[in-house]
């Protein structure tokens, strides 16, 4: 880990957390019953992470450097998905006697974040020549 490394993912991190104020702030209108927007963050993120991470690999057609890849799946994804807001919101959800919304905000997300990293990854698979791997360190799986 070098000082370099540091501020690249620091960057990407920032970026990710400008873009995830930005789709709360447009979602904003629809979250009123159930938080979408943090839902829609968590969903394209984790499509986000899956796609890239596929896309990316050293081994497959289009290889980036690892910081680059360092930038995109701690830094940015990291920044940018919401799990802790998912907790505090199904939290809230719950405290409100809303359980059977608290259970829907948790099925929705899990099952639409894994499916969503699935996709990233399968479509990625079919322009990267049929890889099936989306993180090559284990760094890159705690974005």
């Amino acid at each position: 880990m070098s000082f370099a490394t540091c501020l690249i993912v620091m960057l990407g991190g920032a970026l990710g957390t400008l873009a995830r104020y930005v789709v709360s702030v447009l979602a904003e209108p629809w979250s009123r019953e159930l938080p979408w927007g943090t839902i829609l963050i968590n969903v394209s993120g984790s499509l986000a992470i899956g796609f890239f991470g596929t896309l990316t690999l050293a081994q497959g057609r289009y290889p980036v450097s690892e910081n680059l890849r360092l930038f995109v799946m701690i830094g940015f994804c990291g920044g940018y998905t919401t799990f802790s807001s998912f907790s505090l919101q199904t939290l809230d959800l719950l405290r409100g006697g809303a359980v059977a919304r608290a259970s829907l905000n948790i099925a929705a997300s899990v099952v639409l974040c894994v499916a969503a990293v699935a996709l990233g990854s399968l479509a990625a698979s079919q322009v990267n020549g049929g890889a099936t791997q989306v993180a090559q360190l284990s760094i890159e799986e705690d974005a």
